[in-house]
Parts: structure tokens; sequence; C-alpha cells
């Protein structure tokens, strides 16, 4: 049975998960309403993932025994400024994530809750990933600026991102 504190932490995870892939969607939405499904569908892959990494920590709660307890989910916002203060946004909104984990990992260390420690490792990796790729659109965006030839070639680029 896992530690009633590591659960709650990870049911918390679940909804910031779960939170992350509606901002990205939203994120996703805003960018196809300015015609660029570039950014659109690279966002869109970004919310696809974070339902991934929600279920890898409800799949995960059900297989200790313990008890998923879905939390309300906030509403994100519509509106993200230019390209750049919106990626700069996801990276930041990246890297809370990763500290939102190094606390569980934390958490976990102080229960001597090795199982959970070996979960996380997976999701630390991913973190670590997570950050390199927004990072490398924030600057890609910084070096086009406010040239509308380059992000319609940065926009063109992000389409190819596949699905993980």
């Amino acid at each position: 049975m896992i530690d009633a504190d590591v659960q709650d932490a990870i049911n918390t995870q679940i909804r910031n998960e779960y939170y992350s892939s509606y901002l990205y969607l939203s994120m996703s939405a805003y960018c196809e309403s300015r015609n660029f499904p570039g950014f659109a569908s690279w966002l869109r892959n970004q919310s696809d993932e974070e339902l991934v990494h929600a279920m890898k920590f409800f799949d995960y709660l059900t297989d200790r025994g313990g008890r998923v307890v879905l939390e309300s989910i906030e509403q994100p916002p519509s509106e993200f400024g230019t390209f750049l203060e919106m990626f700069e946004e996801v990276l930041e909104h990246e890297r809370e994530i990763t500290g939102m984990i190094n606390n569980i990992y934390d958490l976990a260390t102080s229960k001597n809750d090795q199982a959970t420690l070996v979960m996380l490792h997976w999701f630390i990796e991913e973190q670590v990933e997570e950050e390199k790729s927004a990072e490398e659109v924030v600057e890609q965006l910084k070096l086009a600026g406010d040239n509308a030839a380059a992000l319609l070639i940065i926009d063109r680029e992000l389409a190819s991102r596949e699905s993980e």
C-alpha cells in the first residue's frame, strides 16, 4: 500500500498534468485563431503528452493499491500575446512541473518509498526533454524577432513534430 502523503501528492500531480494539457490545448486554439497551424500542432501534441503523463501517474497509483481522487482543474487563460511570450510561458510552466515532480521525489525519499522513486525517474528524464524542447523554440523565436517570414519558417518546422 502506498503512503497516504505520497498518494495525495500524486493525486495533485495528476491534476497538474491535466491542467498542463488544458493549458497547451488553449495555447493551440490561440495559435489556430492566428492561422499558425504549426505552432498549434506542436502545442496540441504537447497537450496530448501531458494526458499520457497524467495517466502514468493514475495507473501507478492504482497499481500500488492507492486511490485516485480527481481534483478540479483550473480554467487556463485564452490570450497569450506574442509567440515568444507564449513559449516563454511554456518553458516556465515546464520548469514549475519539474519542481513539482522533484518535490514528490523528495517526499518519496523521506518515506523510503523506493517504488515511487523508480517510477519518478522516468518523469525526471522526461522533464529534461520537455524543458529542452521548449527552450529551443524560445531561442528560435528570439532570433526571429518580429520577422514574419522567420515566424512562418518556425511554424512550418513545428508542424513536423511527431506526436509521441
